[in-house]
């Protein structure tokens, strides 16, 4: 490996990608890694992974493939085992001329192409991917075909066959529903999904994944499977197996590819049987900070003169899975000082920070969010995080402490920005109090971002200039969608479209007399408020999402 990864330094520095000062420093830290020369050098920032392919193939004539525009032949895609696939990070992709297509991130490495054809017994025909099409595809391909493999060898029992002593001897003990389940969660992962939802109907189980907002359909299993799934599911969860009637709640922590996932595991019965829904959350993927949430310039600059505020309540607001906790948790992370004591109630704690007291409600123990903000109010709290804001009680205290000297952060299910202001009032908070307490509020959509692999420009008609505020006289070229091996139907990732809306003292003093909320709306835009629209249609103008994506968006208001 060292020969061919020496080789592969050599022509870098020859193509003058990088200095000998560079190739010397990576070549000692290969000494004392198992990572391979191109690697470091991606890590250090030195090369990107289209730099290793360019001279790959311009000095050694290697050809290029765009795996996420190639037509994989999907009985070819799996020949090889999963653990040579990743170890070398190879893919075959074809067979032309009786060779094996096999897409590498090195070609260079003769020792994976010497384990390729041992396996396969075939001639090796060598073509150059990047890294991270070569890993998507092995996600995309072998964990379902595993899934497939496994369900050969799990047995089978009707839903109601076994009783629940049977159940859990017989069927959770089984090997081929542990490598079911766990392959099911590393899919999940490596696609970046957010949900899991595992629904049994009269003959067989729908399994689908929630990415980026949408739920797509998985694979199907045979109904003969539900039992063991579910039974498997809820012992992970630690949850009641016997208890089939009821809904139930579970949670647990894991590691998947080197990445914490908690997950939120809910059953809930069904004519069919159990419908299960597990959540997933990423821990090591929460690393925003307040340019990373997608706010334009203006947006930013608005969003930090709110937090400038010593006190006051900031309140974040839009329907759920709009990514209002993303929101508060990136502020937390801002505020966290070592001079300030921060504390949090939420139902349930999304995310662990380091230095913040999170509190977790519990109704049944007696914990809600009024009386735990009551019990926070005497721990001496500079910043106070309310995770929802859902009565009249939680809804008082919280502005009292707003107005007492504390920074309040908390959600509402608002359409709008300035809508916010009779909610709280809706809620029995008097007006002179609401524009005393409150400093800022951020209502926000998330809107899917176009694939840049395969995203595809074209002109806007004239109705799409003129729906997106756009000068029609002029040229505006927009994006559409295609789909690709690296995406989902042409999009990739969510950002968010926001509405910031600062209170000034001409907001408070309508405020305090009772202004309607489309007379607050305009002062707020007067002052220069972006609406949600406005800032989902700048997204599309600078191609990052699509019109369809806007009007989906623009629906939502209302």
């Amino acid at each position: 490996m060292r020969k061919s990864n020496l080789k592969i330094g050599e022509i870098l520095l020859y193509a003058g990608k990088i200095s000998p000062n560079q190739l010397e420093l990576a070549l000692a830290e290969q000494e004392t890694s198992n990572k391979k020369l191109g690697e470091i050098l991606v890590e250090k920032g030195w090369v990107t992974p289209n730099d290793i392919v360019e001279v790959l193939e311009y000095q050694l004539g290697f050809p290029r493939v765009d795996l996420t525009r190639y037509e994989i032949n999907p009985q070819v895609a799996t020949m090889l085992p999963e653990s040579i696939a990743r170890r070398h990070k190879v893919v075959p992709i074809d067979i032309k001329d009786g060779k094996l297509v096999v897409a590498m991130v090195d070609p260079l490495n003769f020792y994976a192409v010497d384990d390729i054809k041992l396996v396969t017994k075939m001639d090796i025909e060598p073509v150059i991917a990047t890294e991270p099409d070569v890993e998507a595809l092995i996600n995309r391909y072998y964990t379902g075909h595993m899934a497939k493999r496994v369900l050969e060898q799990i047995p089978n029992h009707t839903y109601d066959e076994l009783d629940e002593a049977e159940e859990e001897e017989a069927e959770v003990a089984s090997a081929p529903v542990v490598r079911l389940i766990n392959s099911l969660f590393e899919r999940a992962v490596r696609m970046r999904a957010s949900d899991i939802h595992i629904e049994p109907y009269t003959e067989d189980i729908r399994v689908r994944f929630r990415i980026d907002g949408d739920l797509t359909e998985i694979m199907r299993l045979p109904k003969s499977n539900l039992s063991a799934i579910v039974t498997r599911i809820k012992i992970i969860g630690r949850m009641n197996i016997a208890e089939k009637r009821l809904p139930q709640d579970g949670r647990v922590e894991t590691s998947i590819d080197g990445r914490e996932i908690d997950m939120r595991i809910s059953s809930l019965p069904t004519i069919y049987g159990e419908k299960l829904v597990i959540r997933l959350l990423d821990k090591s993927s929460f690393n925003f900070t307040k340019e990373k949430l997608g706010f334009s310039e203006h947006n930013l600059e608005l969003f930090n003169n709110i937090l400038k505020q010593p006190y006051g309540m900031f309140l974040a607001t839009g329907p759920t899975g709009s990514g209002k906790t993303t929101t508060l948790y990136t502020v937390l992370r801002e505020l966290n000082t070592v001079d300030k004591n921060v504390i949090t109630i939420e139902d349930p704690v999304e995310y662990k920070l380091e230095g913040i007291n999170q509190v977790q409600v519990n109704v049944k123990a007696g914990l809600t969010f009024a009386s735990g903000l009551r019990s926070i109010l005497r721990q001496d709290p500079d910043i106070i995080m309310i995770g929802e804001i859902r009565d009249n009680e939680t809804a008082e205290i919280a502005v009292r402490a707003a107005i007492t000297g504390h920074l309040v952060l908390s959600t509402l299910h608002t359409n709008d920005s300035p809508s916010t202001i009779a909610r709280l009032i809706d809620m029995g908070i008097e007006p002179y109090i609401v524009s005393s307490a409150v400093v800022g509020i951020v209502s926000q959509r998330l809107v899917k971002v176009l694939c840049p692999k395969c995203k595809e420009k074209y002109s806007a008609t004239y109705d799409e200039k003129k729906m997106l505020g756009a000068d029609v006289g002029q040229d505006l070229e927009l994006y559409r969608p295609v789909g690709c091996n690296a995406c989902n139907a042409g999009y990739r990732g969510r950002m968010a479209a926001s509405e910031i809306m600062a209170i000034n003292e001409e907001i408070r003093r309508l405020i305090d007399a009772g202004a309607t909320t489309d007379v607050i709306r305009q002062a707020a835009l007067n002052a220069g408020m972006v609406t949600l629209f406005e800032s989902a249609a700048d997204l599309a103008k600078q191609g990052l999402t699509s019109f369809e994506e806007v009007m989906r968006v623009s629906f939502t208001l209302g």
